[in-house]
């Protein structure tokens, strides 16, 4: 496991500029989108298109909520960490059936007329909060569990949640069917 001291430091501008090319593909993926088209099933998942980029926007406010967690179990002494981490992990299966279904009733909820301005007030408040952020937190991390996503790393650093979600947009872009087939 990487420790705090062996991270490399964070391109901030980096991050932001991914986080704000989510937001802008989103925006477009929405504004051009049929309603046939969000009702067709994705590509690799059971959702439609439209659940699947709800799923997409719900990447980051996970990650929103996960901050005021990483930053707390950061300070803690490690094993406190590899705890809950283990507590999560053992949660695993629960945890994708709520993520699954969560994003099923998000959509009804979040539609594609709402779902835009959720992630751009989303995406803001995380630039916000990255750009507050004192350097040497970005270094400190917690343990994760890495059967809940394939891009959880057993230990991610602060700056490496935030770099999170770009990561959970691009590999479930890749999944919309939302340009008809031929």
């Amino acid at each position: 496991m990487a420790t705090d001291a062996s991270r490399l430091p964070v391109d901030r501008v980096a991050t932001t500029d991914g986080l704000h090319a989510c937001r802008d593909d989103l925006r477009r993926l929405l504004a051009d989108a049929t309603p046939d088209r969000l009702k067709a099933r994705s590509n690799g998942t059971a959702w439609t298109n439209e659940q699947l980029l709800f799923h997409m926007v719900f990447g980051f406010l996970v990650v929103r909520r996960l901050l005021p967690l990483v930053r707390f179990l950061g300070r803690r002494p490690p094993w406190v960490g590899r705890r809950f981490a283990g507590l999560l992990e053992a949660g695993r299966v629960p945890f994708h059936w709520v993520n699954y279904a969560g994003s099923c009733g998000g959509a009804l909820v979040f539609n594609r007329s709402r779902m835009g301005r959720l992630c751009d007030r989303t995406i803001g408040s995380l630039v916000r909060s990255l750009e507050a952020e004192p350097q040497e937190r970005l270094a400190k991390g917690m343990p994760f569990p890495p059967s809940w996503d394939p891009y959880f790393t057993p230990f991610m650093t602060l700056a490496e949640v935030y770099a999170y979600p770009a990561k959970h947009y691009a590999h479930h872009r890749a999944q919309l069917t939302l340009e008809p087939p031929g």
